[in-house]
């Protein structure tokens, strides 16, 4: 494996996830788990944002059998400033959650949605979309919407946003559940409109 030759691949790329996550295939079946995770910790001080952006997805494979791999990308990924970093951060989430089951990480779904931090909790809110087309939250719709709806009045509009198009994603097949929950928003609140216009696009 030429480690120099799969990022300079990766970075002449600007767009798109395929070619990263080709990488990281490269790269998990070369090495063993325990050289995996020491080269992503390596890789995620790179200043290319495509190869910290393989550092991601190495270690969203890696979290299955190491939790140190779980909350570097919780405490160390989530605070890295650029976009693109953060949607392979999500991405990733939703990889591990549809590995466990997603019924079997509300634990750590709720965790994530919780936290103080706006880019772990869009990790949720954005790596879920669209939240009732996975398995458990098809079944249970409004469970998915009260999780997402509790940040509607965030102070991140990034994070808004994401909230915003989860519940309108949503409205496309419930959208009853979305009337009845933006029937409740206060909507004198600038933050909580933000997400409103959003989230009810699609409702007549």
């Amino acid at each position: 494996m030429n480690i120099d030759k799969i990022l300079s691949k990766i970075v002449a790329i600007e767009h798109g996830f395929q070619h990263i996550l080709d990488g990281a295939d490269e790269i998990l079946s070369a090495c063993s788990k325990e050289q995996c995770f020491e080269l992503a910790l390596e890789l995620f001080k790179h200043e290319a944002y495509q190869v910290r952006m393989l550092a991601t997805t190495i270690l969203g494979r890696l979290v299955t059998t190491n939790s140190d791999a779980l909350c570097f990308l919780k405490e160390r990924v989530s605070a890295d400033e650029n976009w693109r970093v953060q949607e392979m951060l999500a991405k990733v989430f939703d990889e591990v959650c549809k590995h466990r089951g997603y019924e079997a990480s509300l634990p750590l779904i709720k965790e994530w949605i919780n936290d103080g931090n706006p880019n772990v909790i869009r990790a949720v809110t954005e790596g879920l979309r669209s939240w009732t087309s996975r398995p458990f939250f098809k079944d249970n719709p409004p469970l998915a919407i009260r999780l997402i709806s509790k940040h509607r009045a965030h102070e991140s509009e990034y994070l808004r946003k994401s909230v915003g198009n989860a519940l309108r994603d949503i409205s496309k097949k419930h959208a009853e559940l979305i009337r009845n929950e933006v029937r409740q928003w206060d909507l004198s609140n600038p933050r909580v409109l933000f997400t409103y216009k959003l989230a009810a696009k699609l409702l007549k």
